[in-house]
Order: C-alpha cells, then structure tokens, then sequence
C-alpha cells in the first residue's frame, strides 16, 4: 500500500468543489490556460492539458470556455500570464500542508497565503519542508457496488499500478502519474462509476487531530481553497468519522 486516503476527508473535498461549481471554474480555466501554455494547444500530445479538460468536462464547463483557454494558453488570444507556486507549512497539531498556486501576482498571493496560516494556528514553511511527506500518485475511486478489489486487480493485471484497497465500500486504486490516464480510460470504458479520479499528492504517515485542532486545521484549508489564485491543497491530517460528523453539525 502506498499512501492514503480516508474516505472521510474525500467527502468532505468533493463536497467543498459541489459547493463552489462557479468558483472552480476559475481554477480550471488557470490550470488549461498554463498547461497550453506550457505543452501545447493539441491535448493528445500534451497529457496535462487532457486531464485539465477532462476536468472541466466533468465540472460541466462548455466547450467555448475550453477552447478560449487553450487558445489564451498558446497566445493566440491576449491572456494573463500565470506564474506555478508552491507553499509548504503547518497547521494545527504540526499537520503537514502543501498549497499550489496559479498566480499572476506572487507578491499579492504569500502575503495572503502567510495570513491565512497565521491566524488559524499554522505557519508558512521553507521550500522542501513538508513536500518530502507525500507520494505522488494518480488515485481513482470507483463508487462502492460495482466490483471487488479481486475483479479490479485481475482487470488491471497489465498496469502499472501500486494499490487498490476497499474503503467504506468503494474501491480505490492508486497508480504512479505516468499511467494514470491510461489505467483511467480503461475503467471509463469499463462505465464504471467513479467518484474520485485525479493526480494528487497522497501522504506517506498522517497526523491525528482532536476536536478543537481539527476545526482549526479545516478552517485554515478551508480558506486557502477560497482563494482564487489556489489550485490544490494537500494535507496529511487524520479526522475520526465521529469527529468530523460533530464539526460539520456546527458549521
């Protein structure tokens, strides 16, 4: 097993995208826009720029959007120029966090960034100190009474891919980055129903949180992903199901 990924705090993530389906659709245009930028405008050539629309298919962005992206990306339409950063630091109950950025002001984005660990009992980090903590992996989770671990694994003989495990029911797989797309298409073609599917950063070791250090650790990230110039926010914090039930109810 490599990584992990607690189903609760997968919940909680999706709920927060169902919840903000106008402002992620910022982020995605970002993300298309540098990966365009970056790689090129032709998505079979240019497998960041495939996932970044994948995802905008799936948040249901219309295909003008995508296409005034990709073109703003290559320069053939005047477009902002974004600038990849990524801040490292701690939460509360010394949770590892890790907040990468699109911005076209970083001297506009740290200062907000430092703010928003500073007052909800974190710190901003070094380069390098927390990154060391996670795996990069690609993590697909199909909806629980579909299949078994043991029919994933025989369908999946022939990828490269490094777990699949059963949680709360639904079957999770992880994979390293290079075959995510591939081991994706394929359950896709399968119509399997999947709940989570990305490339992320999983955590090696997690830190438990009581009630009090866990509101505070949801509050901190909470807010980073408020923010427009944040495209991901990874965390190694582990919340009892109980705990974030209680957490939820006085929101």
């Amino acid at each position: 097993m490599s990584g992990h990924s607690k189903w609760s705090t997968i919940k909680r993530k999706k709920a927060v995208v169902d919840a903000r389906r106008g402002a992620i659709f910022t982020k995605i245009i970002r993300e298309i826009t540098v990966a365009a930028r970056l790689g090129g405008g032709d998505p079979s050539a240019n497998p960041r720029l495939r996932l970044a629309i994948n995802k905008a298919k799936e948040n249901n962005m219309p295909n003008e959007n995508i296409e005034r992206a990709i073109k703003k990306g290559t320069g053939e339409l005047e477009g902002v120029a974004y600038e990849e950063v990524r801040y490292e630091g701690y939460g509360a109950g010394g949770v590892a966090i890790m907040v990468d950025c699109l911005t076209d002001n970083r001297n506009r984005t740290t200062p907000e960034i430092r703010k928003i660990f500073s007052r909800n009992g974190g710190n901003l980090g070094e380069t390098g100190s927390v990154a060391y903590l996670f795996d990069h992996k690609g993590m697909i989770i199909i909806e629980k009474g579909q299949t078994t671990e043991d029919e994933i694994l025989e369908l999946l003989i022939d990828f490269d891919i490094d777990d699949v495990r059963t949680e709360d029911g639904n079957i999770v797989v992880t994979m390293p980055p290079s075959s995510y797309s591939a081991v994706l298409d394929f359950l896709k073609s399968k119509n399997f129903r999947l709940v989570v599917n990305e490339i992320t950063y999983i955590p090696k070791t997690t830190v438990p949180l009581d009630e009090h250090k866990a509101s505070q650790c949801l509050r901190l990230i909470q807010q980073l992903e408020d923010l427009d110039d944040v495209q991901n926010v990874y965390s190694n914090y582990d919340i009892a199901d109980d705990v974030m039930a209680k957490i939820s109810e006085e929101q």
